[in-house]
């Protein structure tokens, strides 16, 4: 075979794995959505929080420096300590959990039965909240996030493909990096996936989803998953963050990448994981392939930045419930 075709190949091969991401991004959003109602619009700046803290705890950065150098007239920035990776996440989910239990008792509780529009405004207001608390907590340069994984590209990888398409191909070039990443998402969303389906808890939240009055009825707690929901999408933000972080630094753009998500969830649907999935997997390998069959060559490149948006119309005017959202029925 040619290299043209092994040169698609890589293509796809990265899409799939782009895709894995978009669809961990997008969980977030049909989580919290399948237990409240609410499209949260703070789910990118929640990313971008998490990834800030992150590092922060890493680097022994002190919270609020520049606010207590201001105040005080003070130099200080680092503790002068580092710590490890593994205790520094461990810390981040904590405080994300912190998080989640004081949005539901500042935010939610006092929101119930609210119309929809109220509680999407709402997770705006919360949006820009974070991302000035975030700002003023950890401060707003540019940051390096290291997780211990390594980049670039996967030599192993490389030398296994070398030659497959002729002298002309030199092999695979797949990030180590989003190689780990597609591992890691695929297993966070093989477990929320497990999760959601086959324990109490998300049986509960499946309840709350269907009708909040009915769960209230056989004595689901609404605030309790609530609080449950928003932990786990929190998670799911430090895992999507990181990963992001670690691949083009923690800065502001990385809240953008919930504007991925949207095409996901327009293609899959509000309300399904395994549309979020599946949404996500063809968001990733679809304005790849574009790029390489049709974009490059015919229309200059840079399609990438508008392909997913040009499909998630074309199912918002045809499907506008997605491929495995629920077609709403209203009786008049």
């Amino acid at each position: 075979m040619s290299a043209s075709f092994f040169f698609g190949v890589e293509v796809f091969m990265n899409g799939l794995m782009a895709g894995v991401m978009y669809s961990l991004v997008a969980l977030g959003f049909v989580l919290i959505f399948k237990a409240s109602g609410i499209f949260n619009y703070a789910q990118g700046v929640m990313a971008l929080f998490a990834a800030q803290t992150l590092v922060g705890l890493q680097t022994g950065l002190v919270p609020f420096s520049h606010l207590i150098n201001a105040v005080f007239g003070t130099e200080v920035h680092h503790f002068g300590w580092n710590i490890p990776t593994v205790f520094a996440i461990l810390l981040t989910i904590l405080i994300m959990i912190v998080f989640a239990i004081l949005v539901e008792k500042l935010v939610l509780k006092h929101l119930v039965n609210q119309e929809p529009i109220i509680l999407f405004m709402a997770t705006i207001g919360l949006a820009y909240f974070m991302e000035g608390f975030g700002d003023l907590m950890w401060g707003s340069e540019i940051k390096t996030l290291d997780i211990g994984i390594p980049q670039g590209g996967n030599i192993w990888v490389e030398e296994a493909t070398a030659g497959l398409g002729g002298e002309d191909f030199f092999g695979f070039y797949l990030d180590t990096l989003d190689i780990y990443a597609t591992v890691i998402a695929i297993a966070l969303v093989t477990a929320l996936v497990l999760f959601s389906q086959y324990t109490k808890t998300g049986r509960a939240l499946r309840a709350v989803a269907d009708d909040h009055q009915a769960a209230l009825s056989v004595g689901i707690s609404l605030r309790t998953i609530w609080v449950i929901v928003w932990s786990i999408a929190g998670f799911v933000a430090l895992v999507a963050g990181a990963m992001w972080g670690a691949k083009s630094g923690v800065q502001f753009s990385l809240s953008l990448i919930a504007l991925k998500a949207l095409p996901v969830l327009m293609l899959g649907g509000f309300t399904s994981i395994p549309g979020a999935i599946v949404g996500g997997l063809i968001i990733g390998v679809g304005e790849k392939m574009f790029e390489f069959l049709i974009g490059a060559p015919f229309l200059g490149g840079a399609t990438e930045n508008w392909f997913a948006y040009m499909l998630a119309l074309l199912f918002l005017v045809f499907r506008p419930q997605g491929l495995f959202g629920e077609k709403i029925i209203e009786r008049v």
